[in-house]
């Protein structure tokens, strides 16, 4: 009986550690939510590294609508519709709200993804280049592909260090923001796809 009441107990107080955790968690993601919404619009460098090799990328984010640039293609998202100008192959494919958020570098979602199908939990804290980083590591509730996420988060900015997935195949791709610059002068155009601009391309609408 006394066996049976201390495991009772034990599993008492893991549970309201790991509830704890998870609260400590959730409340510095929401934390830096709170404080990208401050901001008017974000300029972004970042690199993507799949293993294999590491990619530089650029975006520009304006609440839900972005322009990102990356391995030679330019997504623009304008709230809508996302439309991606490819110009080796001269081709503009033009997709749904739905379809955008399926792409796999959206530096827009890297900001907010986490609020829908994700558990929490604190992870380890390291110093990076003089940055104190906490990680937090989100299992998927349902994903067929991605085993677990950790989003590194800068302890003093509240801003978004990096992003690692690990994916249930073993392999795994990390995005980096190498700088992070808010409420920049942009062009009002900047989120508006031109179809004049690219008079010769081949205009495939998935819609």
């Amino acid at each position: 009986m006394k066996k049976l009441s201390a495991l009772i107990v034990v599993f008492f107080i893991s549970f309201s550690t790991f509830a704890q955790n998870a609260d400590a968690a959730k409340k510095l993601l929401d934390e830096v939510s709170a404080k990208t919404k401050t901001y008017n619009n974000m300029v972004i460098d970042f690199t993507f590294n799949n293993g294999k090799q590491e990619m530089k990328g650029k975006a520009t984010v304006q609440g839900e609508k972005y322009v990102v640039d990356f391995m030679g293609l330019t997504q623009i998202f304008d709230g809508a519709k996302m439309y991606v100008i490819n110009p080796n192959d001269e081709e503009v494919t033009i997709a749904s709200a739905n379809a955008a958020d399926t792409q796999v570098v959206s530096i827009a979602s890297i900001l907010s993804f986490y609020k829908k199908g994700y558990k929490y939990a604190l992870d380890k804290k390291q110093t990076i280049n003089g940055k104190s980083i906490q990680f937090i590591k989100l299992t998927p509730t349902n994903s067929k592909d991605v085993k677990e996420v950790y989003l590194g988060i800068d302890t003093k900015t509240k801003n978004i260090y990096n992003r690692t997935d690990v994916y249930k195949s073993g392999s795994k791709s990390i995005i980096t923001l190498k700088s992070f610059k808010t409420n920049q002068t942009l062009s009002k155009n900047l989120f508006t796809f031109t179809k004049s601009k690219y008079p010769n391309y081949y205009i495939n609408n998935l819609d």
